[in-house]
């Protein structure tokens, strides 16, 4: 199956993503230490902000900047199936340039996730279905609104709310997966969102102004409160529990999610066979252990013990 001259584009934007926010983190990190190697105020980890007077830090927080405007635009180009699977490989630049600039070293396994990242990356985009041509963002409404998305919508809201209200207050500090699941669920329609805003825009931008109707700010909002949403729990998940095991939780269920509401909401599947959709699956499994075994082996022999996957590490497990 040829690739589409869209798919192309938002492949290049994806991957230029995963290149600036990879890198982001290496940079933002330099910052961080050359932060407390002057000593002028509290470390980070300890709730200082001495870091915020280094350049460098800035620098990584524009690059990361300059990524995520980047992914935002590729969603515009090319189907989220394509997209958001390549997230992983800014996890594999990030790993690479700490190994040789940090010295931060690549244990042999991780090597291996990083190939693994790469060779399902690949199969990915050799057989991802082509976009869909949409000439007004009242298209993407009407695949919104389609009785699928509606229940994939209420589902996800019912389930996040539960979690909030419910669980969130019990269990949050001792269970990651109640803060990772809020942030996957609403991530998955944050996706969606940014996607007919996405095409709202690249639209716009061909003389065709698209925000004109009512359709275009009420996506944008979506964006903007999920968004907010998203990162107020992310942030507890990442303060609560080990960073390495957070990350790749939450990337297989964000991608997993936001995969499966791309194909109810735009129906990414139904233009291929049963090989190539097998073949896609294939590679998205590929990634996700290329992943899990990039992140559990890049501490090795650091750290005695790992935590419970699921389990924060302040708290102690008396099962």
């Amino acid at each position: 199956m040829g690739i589409s001259n869209d798919n192309v584009i938002g492949l290049i934007l994806a991957l230029s993503s995963s290149v600036f926010i990879g890198s982001s983190f290496i940079i933002k990190k330099i910052g961080l230490k050359r932060a407390a190697d002057k000593g002028t105020g509290e470390r980070a980890a300890t709730g200082g902000h001495s870091y915020l007077l280094e350049p460098c830090w800035w620098g990584g927080m524009i690059s990361m900047i300059v990524g995520e405007i980047a992914n935002f635009a590729a969603y515009a180009f090319a189907p989220a199936l394509l997209v958001t699977p390549l997230g992983a490989l800014s996890i594999i630049f990030s790993s690479v340039l700490a190994h040789f600039i940090l010295k931060e070293k690549l244990h042999m396994f991780g090597v291996l996730g990083c190939a693994l990242c790469v060779v399902g990356s690949t199969t990915i985009v050799l057989h991802a279905p082509h976009e869909r041509d949409i000439h007004s963002v009242k298209e993407v409404w009407q695949l919104a609104i389609e009785p699928g998305f509606i229940v994939y919508t209420c589902i996800v809201v019912v389930l996040v709310a539960v979690l909030i209200f419910v669980f969130v207050d019990r269990y949050g500090q001792r269970y990651m997966i109640v803060y990772i699941g809020i942030c996957s669920l609403t991530g998955s329609l944050t996706v969606m969102s940014v996607k007919a805003v996405g095409i709202a825009l690249k639209l716009t931008f061909e003389g065709s102004n698209q925000f004109i109707y009512f359709q275009t700010w009420f996506f944008t909002l979506i964006v903007i409160g999920c968004c907010l949403l998203q990162i107020n729990y992310l942030n507890k998940a990442l303060d609560t529990f080990n960073t390495a095991v957070v990350s790749p939780v939450h990337y297989v269920m964000f991608t997993s999610l936001t995969i499966l509401a791309s194909i109810i909401m735009f129906k990414d599947w139904d233009t291929q066979n049963a090989s190539q959709i097998a073949t896609e699956l294939c590679g998205f499994v590929t990634i996700l252990s290329g992943t899990f075994l990039l992140h559990k082996t890049k501490d090795m022999g650091n750290k005695p013990t790992e935590p419970s996957l699921f389990q924060s590490p302040h708290i102690p497990n008396n099962n």
